[in-house]
């Protein structure tokens, strides 16, 4: 007695696997430039002299961790879109995306010594001294 169950995986799960694998390889690659700039990032303190070493070191790490952060929410949101959409599924990327901001926000404050929504005071007083004169 042969069975005419087809035993193939649907279009859906093979998809949803696919998106799946591609979020990974995305989330590998959000690490890979995370690790990549820190190892980059370290030609600055171990190859430069002077007092800015520290400052140059910080400013490139905080740049690759931001660029990784990036990465990392993007990954995200393709692995949530991969698997079934839940409430819990999207409180749970909310949650990270929220936590990420956060993050990225910290970073850019550290860096360039404004919150992200501000804008730069040498370019803002640029433009007020070129609209007066």
């Amino acid at each position: 007695m042969t069975s005419d169950i087809d035993h193939s995986p649907s279009f859906e799960t093979t998809a949803s696997q696919w998106i799946h694998l591609v979020g990974v390889g995305i989330e590998i690659f959000g690490i890979f430039v995370i690790v990549a700039g820190i190892i980059w990032s370290s030609r600055y303190f171990l190859g430069s002299a002077g007092s800015s070493r520290y400052d140059s070191y910080k400013i490139s790490i905080g740049r690759s961790l931001l660029l990784g952060l990036e990465v990392l929410v993007a990954a995200d949101i393709v692995k949530t879109i991969a698997i079934e959409l839940t409430f819990t599924s999207l409180g749970l990327l909310a949650g990270l995306v929220l936590v990420r901001t956060f993050l990225s926000w910290t970073l850019v404050l550290e860096i360039e010594g404004r919150w992200p929504w501000q804008r730069d005071l040498a370019a803002t007083a640029q433009i007020e001294r070129e609209g007066s004169g």
